[in-house]
Order: C-alpha cells, then structure tokens, then sequence
C-alpha cells in the first residue's frame, strides 16, 4: 500500500469515528495520529487500518479501547517541577485579589497534575475559594482521576517534584497509603470537578482565572492548535493567565497580541486586552 492510499485510509477512519461516536481526530498531527493508528492495529490485533471502520462502529467496547489508546496520557505529579515554581512566582500573587476563582486544567489525564496544582492553592491559601474543572476527551482516565489513587512507586519521583516545585512541606501530608498504593487526601477532592471535554468539539469554559494545558497541542495540527488557543482565549478573564509549559506556544495564534508573556521559558501568558 502507498502512502497516499494509507493516508486516505486514515482520512476515512477518523471521519467515520466523528460521524458515528463524535470525537474529532481530524485536526491531530497526521505523522503522530498515523503512529498512533498503526501501534494500536498491531497491539489489539485488530484488521488492517482500511477495515478498521467497519469494526469501530459495530464495537463500543473496541472503539473505548481505541479512545484510550490513541489519547496521550503520559502524566506524574509536578511534572517539570520549573513550571509550577514560574506559578508561584509569576502567577499565584496576581490570584490574590479575586474573592473566587475558577481554573480550568485542559488535558488532564489521570490527574496528577490537577491535584499538584490544587497542592499549591491549598499551600497558598487559595483552595478555599477555588473552583477546579479538570477536563480529558478519555472517560477512563477521568475515571481514574477522580479516584485519586496512584502506585506507590511513584512516590519518591514526585516528592522530588514537588521539593524542586518550591513545595514546603512534605508531600505525605495530602496523601495517604493504603498496600501499594496512595490515595489523596479527600479535602484535595472537594473542589475539583473532573468531566469529559473533546478540546475540538466541545465548549468554552467561561470566566477562568486561570487556564492550563500542557503537553496536549503538540499533538494537534496548526488549525487546530489556533482553534482551541481561541478557545483559551474566550474561556479566559481579563487578567487571566494561560499556562502552556515549555513545548507549546502562542507565537502564531491569530490573537496572540491579546497576551503578554509572563515567563517566555514555561509559556505562560496573561490576558492583557
């Protein structure tokens, strides 16, 4: 088979997917969505990739296995620990001054990232007033998620992160073990609100103070990319911040002039104008 024709292939798939079960595809980049496809034919043993619609939309156990195959979900708690000490430094100070706030995390996988985050408005004494939606286009993920339960193995990496994050304290203090696992502490649960969002499809989140989204874009074509940077944009309060983390930015976002940089490195933003 030829690349065109595999290609057309791929086309047809993430087509038939949107018609049938609504998750769009079509704007993922086509070099990682093609990687993506041909591991997942190989791993589950499925047809070949021009068969493959006829059995996506017959097979809802199939396509939920596909979902989580196909999304990315590589995640761990303060991940680059850089990033969430340019929050503390560069954005924290500026939330301050609203009596509520609302954070949307964008992408949220298995949540570890979420619960980081919350980590520091608890620290910051700003959880109280914070409203959390943590948002993934996978449902078992978000299932997850909403657990709050992680491998024990985790745990010297992460308390690591969170020392190089500038945390304070000691991690252990918002978990608890349970055998080979831990699971957050309840009241790091209480403001969070986990819910299925496809970044292509679905609707903006409105007045945010704050908007994060990192390690998602790159997988995302450039019309894609500026489709939900307006998104941001729309779901952002004036004076909100956006924060991207160091792989993706807002250089050539149609609105990018709205923004100015707070740290050019992590590519966090605040809404100016």
């Amino acid at each position: 088979m030829d690349t065109t024709e595999e290609d057309d292939d791929i086309k047809d798939l993430l087509e038939v997917i949107y018609a049938k079960w609504g998750y769009d595809f079509r704007g993922y980049s086509a070099a990682s969505m093609k990687r993506r496809l041909y591991y997942f034919v190989r791993q589950k043993g499925t047809p070949s990739m021009k068969e493959l619609p006829h059995y996506i939309v017959r097979d809802k156990a199939l396509f939920s296995r596909f979902i989580e195959e196909i999304t990315t979900n590589v995640t761990e708690m303060f991940r680059d620990p850089g990033f969430y000490r340019s929050v503390r430094a560069n954005v924290i100070n500026h939330l301050y001054s609203y009596p509520h706030l609302k954070v949307w995390h964008a992408g949220c996988a298995t949540g570890e990232e979420a619960y980081s985050m919350n980590i520091i408005l608890e620290e910051e004494k700003l959880k109280d007033r914070s409203m959390m939606y943590a948002t993934d286009i996978n449902r078992l993920v978000l299932s997850k998620a909403k657990k709050g339960i992680y491998p024990v193995q985790c745990l010297r990496e992460y308390e690591k992160n969170y020392i190089d994050s500038g945390g304070s304290h000691d991690l252990s203090l918002y978990y608890c073990k349970a055998y080979d696992h831990f699971i957050m502490n309840n009241n790091l649960m209480n403001n969070i609100v986990f819910t299925e969002h496809d970044l292509a499809t679905d609707y903006v989140f409105g007045e945010m103070q704050m908007v994060m989204c990192r390690n998602v874009l790159i997988y995302f074509n450039r019309d894609l990319q500026n489709k939900v940077f307006k998104l941001f944009h729309e779901s952002l309060d004036l004076g909100g911040f956006l924060c991207l983390g160091a792989k993706e930015t807002l250089d050539f976002y149609e609105g990018r002039d709205h923004f100015k940089v707070v740290d050019d490195a992590y590519k966090i933003y605040q809404l100016v104008k």
